[in-house]
């Protein structure tokens, strides 16, 4: 929930900012607090995206390994990591920004990116890093899981297929879909129009599986292995 959450804020924000902002030349040269402080709001809900899908990555794993861990405790941990990181990100990268950027990084309502972004950018890339580890280890449990569970049959075929279903619905959940566009093009190349395609695509099923996740998935799981079964079958 927390997950589909930063997701409607955050699309809600992006649609503030173009009405408000984008389409408005006057106020990006005006250069107002106002505008700044919704740059600031709108990049924090979406890094709070990439930390809720860690999230995710990190409570499934979890649930799948270990069979005693205290499922309150987790969830605190959970809402630390998913709001508490990203404000202390974004706390860092406005504060550097404000004192250490020249006059022309700090105008134009924080439009343009600025070497300050990669304050905001390794802790990603390090969220989709790990998520890539967690779904390794999270398909060789459920691999394993699988063929011990009595409906799993005698064919490896079977296991397989449960696995690559398992994979389609956490490869977006996870937010690894990202690394089909993992950089942004220069302004005007040949593939910019299907860079932007492609991230539209990926970006809506992402938002689309989450929600059947969280309305399918989660309200039937509440141990491990029921997880690893109904994320399968």
């Amino acid at each position: 929930m927390n997950l589909f959450a930063s997701f409607a804020m955050n699309n809600f924000l992006w649609l503030l900012w173009y009405n408000f902002v984008v389409d408005r030349p006057e106020v990006v040269k005006d250069n107002t607090l106002w505008c700044r402080l919704l740059h600031i709001i709108l990049t924090y809900f979406l890094l709070s995206n990439y930390s809720w899908m860690l999230c995710e990555g990190l409570y499934l794993h979890t649930v799948l390994v270990s069979a005693f861990i205290s499922e309150v405790l987790l969830l605190r941990c959970m809402l630390l990591v998913g709001w508490g990181t990203s404000l202390l990100e974004i706390i860092i990268y406005a504060a550097v920004r404000s004192v250490y950027g020249t006059p022309v990084e700090n105008g134009a309502c924080w439009l343009d990116e600025t070497r300050y972004y990669l304050i905001l950018q390794i802790p990603v890339c390090c969220t989709v890093g790990l998520n890539v580890l967690f779904l390794f280890n999270i398909l060789r449990v459920l691999c394993i899981k699988l063929k011990r569970a009595p409906h799993a049959g005698s064919g490896a075929s079977r296991a397989s297929l449960q696995a690559l279903r398992a994979t389609l619905l956490l490869v977006p959940l996870l937010g690894l879909n990202y690394l089909l566009t993992p950089f942004r093009p220069e302004k005007n190349p040949p593939w910019e129009y299907a860079y932007e395609v492609v991230s539209a695509v990926t970006a809506s099923f992402q938002v689309c599986n989450t929600y059947l996740m969280i309305c399918e998935v989660y309200p039937n799981s509440f141990e491990s292995t029921h997880v690893v079964i109904y994320l399968a079958k």
